[in-house]
């Protein structure tokens, strides 16, 4: 069974040069499908061409990153209307909170955090959500509309036990990537990965970011790709106590039923 790549940020220049190569390392490595990741008004219509143009390899979401809140205007909010009622976008985001880097005022991400959330609730499709040092706001945000969509998943979780308690209580799933296997500040993960539901938990690289430390050798251009997604399954099915193939087939099938794919 092939994994799924939930959140994959294939529109970043550095896979210009390599994409087909890249795709193929995925496939070679064991995971199929990938999910684009839309962060921008440009990179969602990217991420949606090539969603089309996959033959069904490839999906989308639709979305602005709270990096990019500033930029968002009126007519951002209809193109990401239009875009999020296409059959190859599955999900509404990458939108939430980051007060960690504050490239948006913050009050600033909040509306444009809420007009996407009303996006999600418009035309019923699930929430990939960013939260960074926003905990308290995001959750009392989240919590206005999470019962008026199908489904939302706290991509890249990084955070502290009692916030995934709180995402778990608000019947969120949670994406885990490669910080998992950061020892700086990622090892406490490795112990609050074991109390994700296996119904609540998909994976994901994030990729160009976020390359697993402890993988060797480690490429030299430091750049994460898809296929080091079973690298990282492993290091999650050995902090949960499961088989490689029982995290694989558990994924997959919640990346599934979430996206609809």
């Amino acid at each position: 069974m092939d994994l799924i790549d939930i959140g994959a940020n294939l529109t970043h220049e550095s896979f210009r040069q390599d994409f087909d190569d890249m795709l193929a390392r995925a496939s070679a490595h064991g995971v199929g499908r990938m999910v684009v990741t839309g962060a921008s008004r440009e990179g969602s219509e990217h991420a949606l061409a090539m969603a089309k143009a996959s033959g069904g390899r490839l999906f989308a979401t639709a979305g602005v990153h709270p990096h990019h809140a500033i930029d968002y205007d009126d007519a951002t909010d209809a193109l990401l209307r239009q875009w999020a009622r296409e059959p190859e976008v599955r999900a509404v985001g990458e939108t939430g909170l980051d007060y960690n880097r504050d490239y948006s005022p913050r009050e600033v991400q909040r509306e444009v955090f809420e007009r996407q959330l009303a996006i999600a609730v418009e035309v019923g499709k699930p929430l990939f959500l960013h939260q960074r040092d926003a905990h308290h706001d995001f959750l009392a945000i989240l919590k206005r509309y999470r019962h008026r969509v199908p489904a939302a998943v706290v991509h890249c979780f990084t955070d502290t036990g009692d916030a995934l308690r709180d995402y778990l209580e608000l019947d969120c799933h949670i994406g885990i990537t490669g910080w998992i296997c950061d020892e700086r500040r990622g090892a406490h993960l490795r112990e609050l990965v074991k109390l994700i539901p296996a119904d609540r938990l998909m994976l994901e690289t994030d990729s160009p970011y976020l390359l697993p430390r402890t993988i060797r050798p480690m490429p030299k251009d430091r750049r994460n790709e898809p296929m080091y997604l079973a690298h990282i399954r492993d290091e999650v099915a050995k902090d949960r106590g499961e088989s490689k193939e029982a995290l694989t087939a558990s994924s997959v099938r919640t990346s599934e039923l979430f996206f609809g794919l």
